[in-house]
C-alpha cells in the first residue's frame, strides 16, 4: 500500500532492530485488512528513550511496540500500566489513549503461552527452568505462575542479584515457593530435569550471538519441550542441539505473532489475520 496523507504510523522502539520481523508481521495485517497504516522500526539509543515517548505523543501515532533493552526503562515514561504490565514489570506495547496518554502493556505473556497451550497439562506440576532475567524473562515468569503452576521454576541467569530481584517482585504470585536461583554452572541438574527450558536471553541471537545457547549441554531428552524466544534466525544452536537429542523444539516465531497478534487488536480493534501474516513471513 502506498502511504498517504492520512496514514497511520506504528513504531518498533528497540536497539538493535534491524533483525526484527515485526514490520513484516504487521505491514502484511495492515494491507489484507486495507488498514491505512504502515509499522516501522526504530534504533532508540537508551539515553533517547524519553525523547521518543515524546515524539509518540507529539506525532499522534497508531502505537508503538517495545523491544530490548527499553522493555523495563520505558515504563517511568508512560502515563499509566495495564495490571499485568504492572505485574511483569515491563512494556512491549503503547497504546495511546483518546485523550492523548500513553498506556503501557504487556503482550509477551499471552504470545509466550499460546505455543504451550497443547502441553499445558504436561507442565502443571513439572519441573521448568528459564534462562535469563530480563524483561522477556519475566513476562515468561509471569505466564508460567499464572498458567502452568509447575512445581519448581528454575531462573538461571549470569546475575544472581538481578534473577532475585525478578523472583521477588512475582512474590506475590509464588504462593507454593516454586522459584528459585541457580548461577547457569549450577544449572545442570536442574536442566536435565526439567519437563520446559525456555531461553529469555540473546544468546543464539542473528549476529555476535548466533553461535551461542544457554545451555551447552549434550544430554536433551526425548520428553522435554526447549522453547526459544529468539526467531532470527529461526532454528538457533539450543532449538537445534534439542531437536538432535529427540527433545520437542518450539520456535519463537509463535510467540511473535502471538504477542504481535494481540498488540495490533488493541491498536485498530480488529483481529489481526494470521494466514497473510505467515505468508508473509515464509512460514
Amino acid at each position: 500500500m502506498t502511504p498517504t496523507a492520512r496514514t497511520r504510523l506504528a513504531l518498533l522502539l528497540g536497539d538493535p532492530v534491524a533483525h526484527s520481523r515485526s514490520p513484516a508481521i504487521h505491514n502484511a495485517a495492515f494491507e489484507a485488512l486495507g488498514l491505512d497504516a504502515v509499522y516501522l522500526a526504530a534504533r532508540v539509543e537508551a539515553a533517547h528513550l524519553g525523547e521518543a515517548v515524546a515524539g509518540l505523543r507529539a506525532l499522534g501515532m497508531l502505537g508503538a511496540n517495545v523491544t530490548i533493552p527499553h522493555k523495563q526503562a520505558i515504563v517511568p515514561y508512560l502515563d499509566a500500566l495495564t495490571p499485568v504490565a504492572e505485574a511483569i514489570g515491563a512494556v512491549n506495547t503503547v497504546v495511546p489513549q483518546p485523550d492523548g496518554t500513553l498506556l503501557g502493556t504487556n503482550t509477551d505473556a499471552a504470545g509466550f503461552f499460546e505455543p504451550l497451550r497443547p502441553h499445558a497439562a504436561t507442565l502443571d506440576g513439572a519441573e521448568v527452568v528459564v534462562f535469563g532475567a530480563g524483561g522477556a524473562a519475566r513476562a515468561v515468569t509471569y505466564a508460567l505462575l499464572t498458567e502452568v503452576h509447575p512445581a519448581r521454576l528454575t531462573l538461571v541467569a549470569r546475575s544472581p542479584a538481578k534473577a532475585t530481584a525478578l523472583a521477588q517482585s512475582f512474590a506475590a504470585l509464588d504462593l507454593h515457593g516454586v522459584l528459585h536461583i541457580a548461577e547457569p554452572t549450577l544449572a545442570d541438574d536442574h536442566a536435565r530435569n526439567a519437563a520446559l527450558l525456555v531461553n529469555a536471553t540473546p544468546l543464539g541471537m542473528h549476529g555476535a550471538h548466533e553461535a551461542a545457547t544457554p545451555w551447552p549441554a549434550a544430554d536433551f531428552r526425548p520428553e522435554q519441550l526447549a522453547y526459544d524466544l529468539v526467531y532470527a534466525p529461526a532454528e538457533t544452536r539450543f532449538l537445534r542441539e534439542a531437536a538432535a537429542r529427540g527433545a520437542t523444539p518450539l520456535v519463537g516465531l509463535a510467540m511473535l505473532v502471538g504477542q504481535a497478534a494481540e498488540a495490533f487488536h488493541l491498536w485498530t480493534g480488529q483481529p489481526m489475520p494470521l494466514p497473510p501474516v505467515y505468508r508473509a513471513l515464509g512460514a
